[in-house]
């Protein structure tokens, strides 16, 4: 981790393939601590991070926020919109259109808390040029309290997050099965008021979130963007 800018050559204070990106190098950003070890970062995505997350917690006092990463299938033919950030805007289309759907069926009973879908989500290009997806989802915890388990037989925020991938890669939920991976220790749950007896996940939350933001292994001049959030 580099924590001293020294001369702009050395450490640009700029990305050399988009002028319009700051290069963050400190171990920490608006004193919460991120992943230094995976530096640097780009500074616009780690204050977008930070944003989302506050307009989570501002409207909703419990939040549930969760890590999953997307991968494309390997061996299929797919359509040409998969290979560019279309692909992610047609998966969280359909996701928030599965909330809404349960969050409609819910108030017919009267259960309904209301949800929107807040989200982060990162573009990166591994070995040989594959493409994959890591995103943070933000969502009301008195709606949802958990992501449930991968493979269960009942509806659940797996089930949801697969069958909108295969939506958008234009293939059958069987097809996309090990595409969708739950990381170890994917839930956080963040609350704006923190009782005594508990700990702040906050910041855990903030520093998982900073990998999203780093500037290694994002693809620059392809015309497709490698980062992106929600809209309020």
């Amino acid at each position: 981790m580099l924590h001293d800018t020294g001369t702009t050559q050395r450490y640009p204070l700029r990305h050399p393939n988009n002028n319009n990106l700051s290069i963050h190098y400190d171990s920490t950003f608006d004193g919460l601590d991120i992943q230094g070890d995976k530096g640097p970062f780009i500074r616009e995505y780690l204050s977008d991070l930070k944003h989302t997350i506050e307009l989570a917690m501002a409207e909703y006092p419990r939040v549930l926020a969760f890590r999953v990463d997307l991968r494309l299938p390997q061996g299929i033919d797919l359509p040409e919109h998969a290979y560019t950030n279309q692909v992610i805007s047609r998966f969280f289309e359909s996701f928030t259109k599965k909330i809404q759907y349960h969050q409609e069926r819910v108030a017919d009973r009267g259960y309904s808390r209301g949800c929107k879908v807040r989200y982060i989500w990162s573009r990166e290009v591994g070995h040989g040029g594959q493409q994959h997806y890591h995103l943070l989802i933000l969502l009301n915890r008195d709606a949802y309290y958990t992501i449930g388990r991968l493979g269960s037989d009942r509806v659940n925020m797996i089930s949801r997050i697969e069958g909108s991938w295969a939506g958008a890669l234009g293939l059958s939920i069987d097809q996309v099965r090990g595409l969708v991976h739950i990381p170890k220790n994917a839930e956080y749950r963040v609350d704006r008021e923190i009782r005594r007896d508990e700990a702040d996940e906050l910041p855990e939350l903030f520093y998982r979130g900073s990998y999203l933001c780093k500037v290694a292994t994002k693809s620059y001049g392809d015309r497709q963007r490698g980062f992106g959030i929600s809209r309020g």
